[in-house]
């Protein structure tokens, strides 16, 4: 509801990328675009944000964050910790948080593969610019299709590359339903099937391995979301079927597929590490509110509102990426596993998340897909 050009009659039309009404009530007079809001305006923002699911819900959640920041529970990582000669491999490197990330692993001595969509040629050497590496090379995979993630797999066997470090960090929120090539729902499919399907590759073909006895563990890093925290419960007698939905159901989509992927980061947690001792380190993170190109695929009349917001209200990629980096190079995140950080502090995932019944029903009525995925190819 947009009472001029200059003026929003409340505070999260601009923030409801997706909703394309005014659906969020929390301030009751207008505010002119793009002025900075004072401490009450927000506060007050925060205590009538709407239960709801919705873009602005995560906007509001994040300034929450921001305001009311806890002491935390670990540390950054020092900048002389380094992981010389170990194979670092991160989806969705070309932009915003994983391309941040890439450069801070090339920096601390890590040999990058960047798993990226086609058509970014140039970031290997932009990576290798910022970080002063030159051990970054670039490996095409579309997690919204499972056949590309199949051949990304094969390559990287015939290579017989073997990762120490796999950042699982490539997401996205479309605004509408959107059909992968194999008949799925994207988000469902980039946020868990695909990789899925791609570390259960790994493991069978023994490019991920499970450390030897006094061996160092790999370690397996996802990027999740707070937002797993308020999904709906998931419905497993229609597990990936696809169905169409509009624009005010996109963000309930989104916070049901980082459901599924933070009970699938749990459980495999669980089956890697059967013995109480670390074999594969698997740890899930949410960075808070960063200003990434997530919204990308926000109607265009809304992006010059969008992205004016996101970087008043969210951090840069830049400093968004210490939990990553803690999960990835930090001695003692790679001695246990299981872990989850919000931010720098840890907390545990959701009461769903965590269910062991609900982990090993996902495990279990996945592995039907993912043996289908092999016949895509």
């Amino acid at each position: 509801m947009l009472k001029t050009s200059h003026h929003l009659e409340r505070l999260e039309v601009s923030f409801e990328v997706f909703g394309g009404v005014a659906v969020v009530q929390t301030l009751h007079h207008p505010l002119r675009i793009g002025r900075v809001l004072t401490g009450n305006e927000v506060a007050l923002a925060m205590t009538r944000a709407p239960k709801r699911r919705t873009v602005a819900n995560a906007i509001v959640e994040a300034v929450r964050d921001f305001r009311n920041l806890k002491t935390p529970d670990v540390e950054p990582v020092p900048d002389d910790v380094r992981i010389d000669g170990k194979t670092c491999l991160v989806t969705g490197a070309n932009c915003g948080l994983g391309r941040a990330a890439a450069i801070e692993l090339a920096r601390r001595g890590g040999n990058m593969i960047l798993a990226c969509r086609p058509g970014h040629d140039e970031t290997c050497d932009e990576i290798r610019e910022a970080s002063g590496s030159e051990t970054v090379e670039m490996l095409e995979v579309d997690l919204a299709d499972v056949r590309s993630v199949h051949r990304c797999c094969d390559e990287m066997q015939r290579r017989g590359i073997r990762i120490s470090i796999a950042l699982m960090n490539a997401g996205l929120m479309t605004p509408t339903a959107r059909e992968t090539p194999q008949g799925y729902d994207t988000m469902f499919a980039v946020h868990f099937l695909s990789k899925r399907v791609m570390i259960d590759r790994w493991l069978q073909d023994g490019v991920i391995r499970p450390a030897e006895p006094g061996g160092e563990p790999p370690r397996i890093v996802f990027v999740s979301s707070e937002s797993h925290r308020s999904a709906d419960a998931i419905e497993f007698d229609h597990l990936g079927e696809y169905a169409e939905y509009g624009i005010k159901e996109s963000m309930r989509h989104y916070g049901l597929s980082k459901l599924l992927l933070s009970t699938y980061a749990t459980e495999l947690s669980r089956r890697l590490n059967p013995s109480g001792t670390t074999d594969v380190a698997v740890h899930a993170l949410c960075p808070g509110g960063v200003s990434t190109r997530i919204a990308r695929d926000a109607p265009a009349l809304l992006k010059p509102i969008v992205n004016p917001v996101l970087r008043l209200f969210f951090r840069s990629p830049e400093k968004a990426i210490a939990p990553i980096t803690y999960l990835c190079c930090a001695p003692e995140a790679g001695t246990s596993t299981g872990m989850y950080l919000h931010l720098m502090n840890r907390k545990p995932v959701s009461d769903s998340a965590a269910n062991p019944d609900n982990g090993a029903k996902l495990w279990e009525d996945s592995e039907a897909m993912v043996a289908r995925s092999r016949d895509a190819t």
